[in-house]
């Protein structure tokens, strides 16, 4: 049988320092495997041996995000078709053992099958920029967390003259003022001990903070520059539309349909129903971070936003409860942000506005008082920060109409 007579499928088990390529068959004959070691010679070594036997169809490679992310990179950029393939099944495990070859062409079995396997982010534009941000973010502010408990943890057991000089005061002002104090004495007395140590922690408070500060303002950066339109989001702010932005990656055309978002999110309905019973239940799987960010959307909409707070007020009279709401609502917002990521508006032209105010002789804060919003808002109009449509439409409405009142 010659090379052209079939085409090949390769599977990649990936490792810290090696990955194992497996070939099979597009009829599933096993072709061969090799070992190759984790570096850029060792990508380029890879790409030439999946060609040896054939064209190839697929490449199907473990842990695209972690071990197999560069070499994920090499072999897109020499135009293969990755796929992304999950975990091996353990029972399968269980029967057939555990190896890499063995995991290499269950990974080519499985793209061959169409089984398990996904499209994998490309990993290669602003979206990895964010991600790698937000893992410095994540970890700050556990580290933050951590020392305030820290902080009441040694006031507990302090002195009563030490506990007085903080009492009634939050969590955050007593870091800030054990940051600025100056304890003097020996070393050698609890008490001097521990105000040495509270204004430690304070610092170390301090500098995280400004470290938590300085990551979310190039978070901003990013997100308003490459993504505006989620930021119009009712309840989305910097953080969760960075996180949104993270689970959709790079190249959000990987997302079919916005119930494939929705199962990735962790907010696609899952069946709990037996008997007479029918029902839904809240899922436990897909991306959880993304179904965090989803939740405080959620959270923030029943709090402040009169629709959501009319459409809870019905469904508990019908009796459903706060969490099958909640699940509902999180299902909402999934299928309202994918229409938005897959959908952008583009940011509508604002630049007549200022010169057209100027020329009527009216200040921002005529414009503000007439259309009842802050001063500021007007202001973001006219230099183009603000790409709420309505907003925008209703400031060009009032302006023409007292152009016309004028004439």
């Amino acid at each position: 049988m010659t090379n052209a007579q079939f085409k090949v499928i390769a599977g990649i088990d990936t490792h810290a320092d090696t990955h194992h390529v497996a070939l099979v068959t597009d009829y599933g004959k096993r072709l061969g495997d090799r070992k190759f070691l984790a570096v850029g010679s060792g990508y380029q070594e890879i790409a030439a041996y999946l060609t040896s036997f054939g064209p190839v169809t697929a490449v199907g490679v473990e842990g695209t995000g972690s071990y197999g992310a560069e070499l994920t990179r090499v072999l897109t950029g020499r135009g293969f078709t990755v796929r992304e393939v999950n975990r091996p099944n353990r029972a399968e495990r269980r029967l057939h053992g555990k190896s890499d070859p063995l995991d290499a062409y269950q990974a080519a079995e499985s793209v061959l099958a169409e089984r398990g396997t996904s499209t994998p982010k490309t990993r290669d534009g602003h979206v990895e920029a964010l991600r790698v941000l937000r893992t410095a973010r994540t970890s700050a502010m556990k580290a933050r967390t951590a020392l305030l408990n820290q902080i009441s943890g040694v006031l507990t057991s302090a002195a009563e003259e030490v506990r007085a000089k903080y009492r009634g005061m939050s969590s955050v002002a007593r870091a800030k003022a054990m940051a600025t104090s100056r304890p003097g004495g020996d070393a050698a007395d609890p008490v001097v001990a521990t105000l040495v140590t509270l204004k430690r922690l304070g610092t170390r408070h301090r500098f995280l903070s400004e470290e938590i500060a300085e990551t979310d303002a190039e978070l901003a950066a990013i997100v308003s520059s490459r993504a505006p339109e989620l930021l119009e989001v009712n309840g989305v702010g910097t953080v969760v539309a960075s996180q949104l932005l993270v689970t959709f990656g790079d190249n959000p055309e990987r997302m079919g349909s916005e119930a494939a978002f929705a199962a990735l999110a962790g907010v696609a309905p899952v069946p709990a129903s037996s008997g007479k019973t029918n029902r839904h239940r809240l899922s436990r799987g897909g991306d959880r971070q993304a179904n965090a960010s989803l939740y405080r959307i959620v959270l923030v909409r029943m709090a402040k936003d009169a629709r959501t707070r009319e459409y809870v007020a019905k469904r508990t009279e019908d009796g459903m409860g706060k969490k099958e709401i909640i699940r509902c609502l999180k299902r909402y917002v999934a299928r309202e942000i994918f229409r938005v990521m897959k959908n952008p508006r583009p940011a509508p032209l604002v630049n007549d506005l200022r010169p057209l105010r100027l020329g009527l002789g009216l200040t921002q804060v005529v414009a503000a008082n007439a259309l009842g919003c802050w001063t500021s808002t007007i202001s973001r109009i006219e230099r183009g920060e603000c790409r709420d449509h309505e907003a925008i439409e209703r400031y060009r409405s009032w302006l023409e109409k007292q152009g016309s009142e004028s004439s």
